[in-house]
């Protein structure tokens, strides 16, 4: 059966819906509800971290997946499905797109994104990967590698990106990111408004990733009370 998710989620939102260990929304079933709330208000797609909240969110919702599997190696910065092994554990979830991160630091046991790459192909033909980036020579390498989606997720939490934002300048990284990728992006991290959100798409991107936002009651809480501090 051929992989629609980029017919799918085309010129969408995509919501993703995480929690972490130490957030009080930490739970598969929490995490599948508030994605039922996503298709409810319209979003095509769900980015989801971990194998039980992927699988809940499938069961709860059947729309078209992102997954990822964060974790955390001492020898490595790299945490977003960062080896094969996590790769593997979410891709036989039967989700449409793997994303990884992509941002040219080492990663556990000196791993090779060039070699996991051919691999997932080798065991996963009909699994999209997306490549989470940070930088434009990062962006490059993941579009050379054949990454189906390249993304944003990652620009402002690297060292290499540190104090930037997607938004900067009116979106003028992600303006150059259009220009130059083969591959279709899909805008993700720091997109806190549906102005953002809107801008994005009318740019070209091929649909926008929204998580804290919508998603992490605890971070929007927060910026209220920062505000009057």
């Amino acid at each position: 059966m051929k992989n629609r998710f980029l017919d799918a989620v085309k010129g969408q939102l995509i919501v993703s819906c995480q929690a972490l260990p130490d957030e009080p929304l930490h739970s598969s079933f929490i995490m599948a509800r508030m994605a039922r709330a996503a298709k409810m208000a319209g979003a095509a797609g769900i980015r989801a971290n971990s194998v039980v909240d992927i699988q809940a969110i499938q069961d709860e919702t059947g729309l078209p997946m992102i997954g990822i599997a964060k974790t955390d190696y001492p020898d490595s910065p790299v945490f977003i499905t960062p080896t094969m092994k996590e790769m593997r554990a979410v891709a036989a979830t039967g989700v449409e797109v793997v994303a990884c991160q992509v941002t040219g630091q080492p990663r556990p046991h000196d791993e090779k994104i060039a070699d996991i790459v051919k691999q997932f192909r080798a065991e996963f033909p009909n699994t999209l990967l997306m490549a989470d980036t940070d930088i434009m020579e990062n962006a490059l390498m993941a579009d050379e590698l054949g990454f189906d989606i390249i993304g944003t997720t990652m620009r402002g939490y690297t060292p290499a990106s540190k104090g930037l934002n997607i938004a900067d300048d009116d979106f003028a990284y992600l303006k150059e990111l259009l220009q130059k990728v083969h591959h279709p992006v899909v805008a993700e991290g720091k997109i806190d408004t549906p102005a953002k959100l809107k801008r994005c798409i009318e740019l070209g991107c091929h649909s926008v990733v929204v998580g804290g936002a919508i998603t992490r009651p605890l971070e929007i809480a927060s910026r209220f009370i920062d505000a009057i501090k």
